[in-house]
Parts: C-alpha cells; structure tokens; sequence
C-alpha cells in the first residue's frame, strides 16, 4: 500500500534527528505517509524550498517562521509551527588562538558562567569580535544578542555574520570568525579539527530555549489538515525514541550517515549523551539539558515561545512590537498539537502559554494522562518573559 507523499527539507544537524528517526524506523509509514527527505545546504535554500512550495515541511530554526510571516527577509510567506522539534543544542566557541588569550586573562573555562565567559570575552577583545551564526533569524543569533545586551551596551566591534552550520568550522579555520554560536555536532567538529574550543552552551544562557521547528506553510495546513495530523505524529514517536538512552547507540549510527549528518557516530553521540568534549584532547563533561527531544514537554509548541521570538523580532527590526508578539503567537499551532497528538499518548498542559524563565527547577503538574513534567526554564540574567504583560 502507497502511503500519502510527502517531502520534508533539513539541514545536516543532530536536531534533525526527530525526522530522520520518523523515516528510517517506520513512524511515517506507520501513519501512512511516504516520506522522503530532503538535505539542503544552507537555512536560506530550505526557507525559499518551503516559501515555494518544493517541500512541504521543513526542520527549520524556531525563529524563522516568525519571521516569514512577518515578511522579514525579503520572502513573506504564512508559516506555522506544528511541533517543536529540538531544545537547546547551541554551543558556543571560539577560536584556538582567543582561547588562549582567554585563558591568559584567567577565564577558567568552566562552561556554566554566561556571566563571567561573556564579560571575559568582551575584555580581551575589546569589543572587536566576529561571531558566526547559522542565519539571521535563529535562536543562536537571539542568544547572542540576548547574552551580550544583559552585559552592557553591545560592543561597537561586534560584527554577526551567516555561516551555514556544515561550514563553521572551515570558516574559523580560515580566519573569518572568531567565535560561532552553532548547533552540534558542529562546534564538536571544530573541536576535533582542532580550530577551535568550546565556551559555553546555549542552555547557560536560556535553560529551555526551543531551537529547531517541525514548520510547514499555513494554506497547507489548512488545505491538508489528516497529512498535517499523519506527520506530527510520526515526528512525536521519532522524538519519544531518539529520548530513550537505550537507542542513543543506534541513533547516532543512523544520524552519522552520509546522506543524513556525515560525520562520525562518536561526534554524535556527544550531543544525544549531553556529555561535551570542550577542547582538542580533552574529557567529556556532562551537560545537563544541553539538548532535548522529548523530556519536559520538549515538543510542545508553547505560544508564549513564539511571542517572545516576536518580541525579540521587533526589538532588532525596529517592528511594531505588539503587532510581532502577536504574530509570533499565532504561528506557534498549540492547537494543532492538542487536535493531532492526543490520540498516541502525548500529555496536554492545561495552557497554552507559561511565564518564559520563571521555572528554577523540574515541576511536576498532574494531568488526565499522568504526570507531566515541566523542565527548568530559566535565563541567565534571571528575567522572566510575562505573555500577559507589555
């Protein structure tokens, strides 16, 4: 029996995982789909594949259907967040040479502190730094800018350029940054190449940031409302697998593949153990909530998520504020998530929308189905994000 087709577009990362799984493993069959999957080489190429219609979902950075929706980048198009797939998984580093001037300033490169890493950053630089990030609508280039204005005004020096993940490591390689904000196994890369040594993850700066999206064009959502259904759930079942510690082997053998990551499984695994070799020859630390897939609700796509992507939106595009909040709300679908999830188990928080930063610890909330598990969900600077407030 032919399932219904569909193509779905990634980049080469380990938060792809989720629909990597769902198309190796049988998830997607299972719900009757035939799912192929597309690799593309850069996030602008995936984002101009979904506008256009060459794919009809995509593994995309949290931000950027926001920012499609509200014409930001030159290609307007309505995109809605169905799932998230991936939190955290952002990494931090810089380049061998800044490293050790770095330490030679007496940062001791304990890789939990945004405080003291990022105010030593600034030191030694000067304010001069060039940072790589994926792409200028992700939650690495939020994270950035985020962690260094609680720092103080941003340096004048402070230059943020687009490096395609798969490219970081050659782009500092090449002198052409000092320092990326990148998802894994790239940062590892640049570890194990020897360009490069890590400073901090991005859950040292938000705990619970959602990084990486299941998004697909609102008209086909809406034209397409059982294929729609038929992929959340495949996507779900990939995330409840990739969560189990007894798969991570597998997984990363399945992720290390050419035609998926192309790198090797024990780079992969760093990622999927939340255990992170900072530097060239070193030990691996354990790094709690670096990445999750499933855990805490992980794929729950919260509005107040999506309204405080907005905010941030407008605040550096110079957007009506309330008009972005709004948008930014309206594109995270947790109505689709309570309409297509319920039936394989997953839980329903009995909002829609939470306090952003304010969890200090796991909270533990009863729910119809069981015990739900909120994870930790704090900034570094202590500031929460009130969707109920201005």
């Amino acid at each position: 029996m032919t399932g219904i087709p569909l193509t779905a577009g990634f980049i080469a990362l380990t938060d792809a995982g989720p629909l990597i799984v769902a198309r190796e493993l049988g998830f997607a069959e299972e719900e009757g789909l035939e799912l192929k999957l597309s690799r593309q080489p850069s996030w602008s190429a995936l984002r101009d594949q979904l506008a256009f219609g060459q794919v009809q979902a995509a593994h995309l950075l949290s931000p950027l259907p926001v920012a499609m929706t509200l014409g930001l980048g030159g290609l307007g198009s309505a995109v809605d967040v169905v799932q998230v797939m991936s939190i955290g998984g952002m990494i931090i580093g810089v380049s061998t040479a800044l490293g050790l001037r770095l330490r030679e300033g007496g940062h001791d490169f304990g890789f939990d502190d945004a405080y003291a890493a990022g105010r030593q950053l600034i030191a030694v630089t000067g304010g001069a730094l060039r940072i790589g990030v994926p792409f200028p609508f992700s939650m690495h280039a939020e994270l950035v800018h985020y962690w260094l204005e609680a720092l103080g005004p941003l340096p004048p020096g402070l230059v943020i350029r687009t490096v395609p993940p798969p490219q970081m490591a050659e782009a500092m390689a090449a002198g052409e940054i000092d320092a990326f904000c990148v998802g894994e196994p790239w940062g590892s890369i640049a570890v194990e190449t020897g360009v490069g040594q890590l400073l901090l993850p991005g859950s040292a700066i938000w705990s619970f940031a959602p990084d990486k999206v299941l998004a697909m064009r609102h008209d086909v959502v809406e034209a397409e409302p059982d294929m729609t259904a038929r992929l959340m759930r495949a996507l779900w079942k990939g995330g409840r697998w990739l969560a189990e510690p007894g798969n991570i082997i597998a997984a990363a053998e399945l992720l290390a593949r050419p035609e998926y990551v192309g790198v090797p499984r024990a780079v992969i695994e760093r990622a999927l153990t939340q255990h992170i070799v900072t530097m060239p020859g070193g030990e691996p630390r354990p790094v709690p909530q670096f990445q999750e897939f499933f855990a805490g609700l992980a794929p729950f796509p919260w509005r107040s998520q999506g309204e405080w992507i907005g905010a941030r939106l407008a605040r550096r595009y110079g957007l009506d504020a309330e008009h972005a909040r709004e948008v930014g709300k309206a594109v995270f679908r947790s109505d689709l998530y309570r309409a297509n999830l319920g039936r394989v188990g997953a839980l329903q928080p009995g909002a829609s929308a939470k306090v952003e930063g304010a969890l200090e610890a796991d909270l533990a909330l009863p729910t119809r189905q069981g015990t739900m598990i909120l994870s930790r969900s704090r900034f570094f600077d202590g500031a929460i994000f009130d969707p109920d407030r201005s």
